[in-house]
């Protein structure tokens, strides 16, 4: 028993530890945005700031707009949030549940799909785009983002749990495959599909390479992109790209607090059904 209890307080110290270093630079990233010029790069170091000062918060959205690029963001991120979430839980549940030909070949070569780097498909994506004229384009970045393999999977795999008689039921009653999808296997899918939405608009929001090679105007760049051009131009100035950092990091930062339990009940779903 002895032995159990200090194996308990060692995981716990451990699981403490790496906590803390985890928390800790994001800690000295908010307190370095509101430091006065130059203190970030004082020697001694500053954990906190000597005079706290909104100052850079005011350059950044008032001189180097980035309210433009946070805007820009976030319609990219919710488009294919939207977009991405209901095509990726229609094609899971039909995974799941429908009986056609080649639907086992089909999800063999999705999951095959998934260790294809996105890198390699890129140049051919590209091309595509360039045929249809969404280069330079907010589409040319939603269009790659409305399919997502691993997003199908999760969604296919919780959808397996899913009675068949109580599909049946529902179209004994004479329910359309629609209202059986709309009003009954949403309803029952809730925490995949918060955990596909929480999981793409965080790869979306965070996505710096495909918006960097899409789009080409700075005013239609986002905010990853944005804040390595800025860093570029103002590297000395760490204070001010801590407080772009923070404006980068904050909204997905709040997101993901808001529905981990969903999002970890969604991940923890789809790794066990089957």
């Amino acid at each position: 028993m002895k032995k159990n209890t200090i194996t308990v307080y060692l995981v716990h110290a451990a699981l403490t530890i790496a906590a803390v270093i985890t928390v800790l630079p994001l800690v000295w990233m908010v307190s370095a945005s509101l430091m006065p010029g130059g203190e970030a790069q004082s020697y001694p170091p500053r954990f906190w700031p000597s005079a706290p000062t909104w100052q850079h918060y005011v350059d950044l959205f008032a001189h180097l707009h980035i309210a433009r690029y946070f805007l820009n963001s976030l319609v990219i991120a919710t488009s294919v949030t939207l977009i991405s979430v209901l095509l990726n839980t229609m094609a899971g549940y039909a995974l799941a549940k429908f009986r056609f030909r080649g639907r086992v070949l089909l999800f063999r070569l999705a999951l095959a799909g998934l260790v294809v780097p996105g890198q390699v498909a890129m140049l051919p994506l590209f091309l595509m785009l360039k045929q249809i004229g969404a280069i330079n384009t907010y589409w040319g970045v939603i269009l790659p983002g409305m399919a997502n393999l691993l997003g199908i999977f999760l969604v296919r795999q919780f959808a397996l749990s899913i009675p068949d008689s109580l599909l049946d039921a529902a179209r004994i009653d004479g329910a359309s495959e629609w209202r059986i999808f709309w009003s009954l296997v949403l309803p029952c899918m809730r925490p995949v599909v918060v955990t596909l939405a929480v999981f793409t608009f965080l790869a979306s929001w965070n996505d710096f390479l495909w918006p960097l090679v899409v789009l080409i105007d700075q005013d239609k760049a986002t905010l990853p992109v944005a804040l390595a051009t800025l860093a570029g131009e103002h590297v000395q100035d760490t204070e001010l790209m801590m407080a772009g950092s923070v404006v980068t990091v904050a909204p997905v930062l709040l997101i993901f607090l808001m529905l981990q339990r969903s999002y970890l009940a969604g991940l923890m779903a789809g790794s066990v059904k089957g």
